[in-house]
């Protein structure tokens, strides 16, 4: 059973930095694209970003990109979100998702690419 274990979410004050990570149980972590979403109260789940599997593609959506990076560690079946320039409209529950194995440079958008996803951590920006 694949585990994903979000840490580092907590309160910033608009403007700073958090950085989220993940945990994966399992001896394959380099097979799968992972990526991040979030959730806001009263909204529909949404990407974030997405990385492949060796991490040599990233995807963002548009009103993170050039804030956040992804990044992964495949030695240590992790991969992180690092936020920069916090938003209050960034406050969401933060998820990490393991992707469906596929081809080494393939970065997926969707939801429904995501097989395994983690029970979330809160992020909370304070204007």
């Amino acid at each position: 059973q694949v585990q994903l274990v979000e840490s580092g979410g907590g309160l910033v004050q608009a403007g700073g930095s958090l950085r989220l990570s993940c945990a994966a149980s399992g001896r394959t972590f380099s097979f799968y694209p992972m990526g991040w979403f979030r959730q806001a109260p009263g909204k529909e789940r949404e990407f974030v970003g997405g990385i492949s599997r060796l991490g040599g593609r990233t995807n963002y959506a548009d009103n993170v990109k050039g804030r956040f990076a992804i990044s992964r560690d495949n030695a240590k079946n992790t991969v992180s979100l690092q936020m920069n320039t916090l938003k209050p409209e960034d406050t969401a529950v933060y998820y990490c998702a393991r992707g469906r194995a596929r081809a080494l440079n393939v970065v997926y958008a969707s939801s429904v690419e995501y097989e395994h996803w983690g029970q979330g951590t809160q992020v909370t920006v304070s204007s």
